[in-house]
C-alpha cells in the first residue's frame, strides 16, 4: 500500500528555542486527523525557520 503525503501549507516564521515544542504538540495531539507538522531551519535565512503542515 502506497503512503502518500500532501503538503497543505508551508510558512516562514522567525525561529525560536521552544518552536519545537509546538510542533511536537500538534504532532502529538492532531495524528488521528491524518495531520503531521514539520520543521526545520530556513537554509537561506538562519534566524527563520520554515514550519509546514502535511496530509498523509
Amino acid at each position: 500500500m502506497e503512503s502518500k503525503i500532501e503538503v497543505i501549507s508551508t510558512v516562514r516564521v522567525q525561529s525560536t528555542p521552544d518552536l519545537y515544542k509546538i510542533v511536537d504538540a500538534l504532532n502529538r495531539t492532531l495524528k488521528e486527523n491524518d495531520l503531521m507538522f514539520g520543521l526545520a531551519l530556513d537554509p537561506e535565512n538562519k534566524e527563520k525557520a520554515v514550519f509546514t503542515i502535511y496530509r498523509t
